[in-house]
């Protein structure tokens, strides 16, 4: 039989435990107005990126770069020719190594880096990529734009102009009615150490990205999940490519881009469709995207965010055959 001093020790223990239990997480609100117009704005931001002066349509050339000397400009006879009304016949020269890249402009011509005019000739080093704060010099020459991109160790130059008509006449992103059912409360599973994921590319070749987890999802009673990795230096969100079952069909067919936020201190974050959206090389042709991991190809269809754009470009050309 329980005494009154039994009880009052049982009840002071429940006590205690319910102190020293963890929280319960607060439930995540969600507000279908405040959706829309976070979507909204995401749209709004979208459409900005993409026609800034050195947006994504700006891309208007690119041109591998083996060892060499190649003569840039409109002139048909150029090594490297991109043509346009005002661009002039001779832009400059480059003299390539498989380490360093120098450009030489035409005397007549005032090349710019940022708020001055061209001081070196040296435009590309690879020395600078383990270079912390050092960036390959962004040449401008008007609405004109050129720099050296590495791409699978291999050299290119890549061309954007301000005023190309994929820029002057873009009409704006079609997209998918915004759809609630394709915005998800989502968990974050760590992982520890962090993976190195396989990341496919336009080129047919594997990259290799380090993933710091997966964002797991649940759609009508079935559990997904994407691996996440980092496009920036930015530490509070997460960027992945996925694939799903409208590719080709609704939406572009190699996959799409999107963001999650970094989860919060419940290992919680939100992973909203209505904001994927399409890679530059379904832009461009001139763009090098990376594509799904086989593990981010979802089997259903998410007819959510940015659907195909109405005019398909091609693929870049792949760099040169080693030899």
């Amino acid at each position: 039989m329980r005494t009154a001093a039994n009880r009052v020790a049982t009840l002071a223990l429940a006590a205690l435990a319910a102190t020293c239990a963890p929280a319960s997480p607060p439930l995540l609100a969600y507000d279908a107005a405040a959706h829309a117009e976070d979507v909204e704005a995401w749209r709004q931001w979208r459409h900005a990126e993409l026609t800034k002066p050195d947006g994504w349509l700006s891309l208007s050339g690119l041109y591998w770069l083996p060892p060499g000397t190649y003569r840039f400009g409109s002139d048909q006879e150029s090594d490297l020719v991109y043509t346009r009304d005002g661009v002039p016949a001779h832009l400059g020269t480059f003299e390539v190594t498989t380490e360093r890249v120098t450009f030489e402009p035409d005397e007549s011509l005032e090349i710019m880096v940022g708020d001055a005019p061209l001081a070196e000739t040296l435009i590309f080093d690879s020395a600078w990529r383990d270079q912390e704060g050092v960036s390959v010099p962004e040449l401008v020459l008007e609405e004109l734009r050129w720099y050296v991109i590495v791409r699978e160790d291999h050299l290119a130059l890549r061309v954007k102009d301000a005023i190309s008509p994929r820029v002057v006449d873009f009409a704006g992103m079609p997209n998918f009615e915004l759809a609630a059912d394709w915005r998800f409360d989502a968990t974050f599973e760590a992982y520890d150490p962090p993976r190195i994921i396989k990341v496919p590319n336009v080129f047919g070749t594997l990259g290799d990205e380090e993933s710091p987890g997966a964002v797991v999802f649940e759609h009508d009673g079935t559990e997904y999940r994407i691996d996440m990795w980092k496009d920036s230096g930015d530490p509070d969100n997460f960027f992945t490519a996925f694939g799903d079952a409208s590719n080709g069909f609704s939406s572009y067919g190699a996959g799409r881009f999107v963001w999650v936020d970094a989860p919060d201190e419940f290992g919680r974050t939100v992973v909203d469709f209505n904001r994927a959206y399409n890679p530059p090389c379904a832009l461009s042709p001139f763009a090098t995207c990376p594509l799904p991991p086989m593990q981010n190809r979802l089997p259903i269809a998410i007819e959510a965010g940015e659907m195909a754009p109405e005019a398909p470009v091609e693929l870049p050309a792949p760099p040169p055959a080693e030899g």
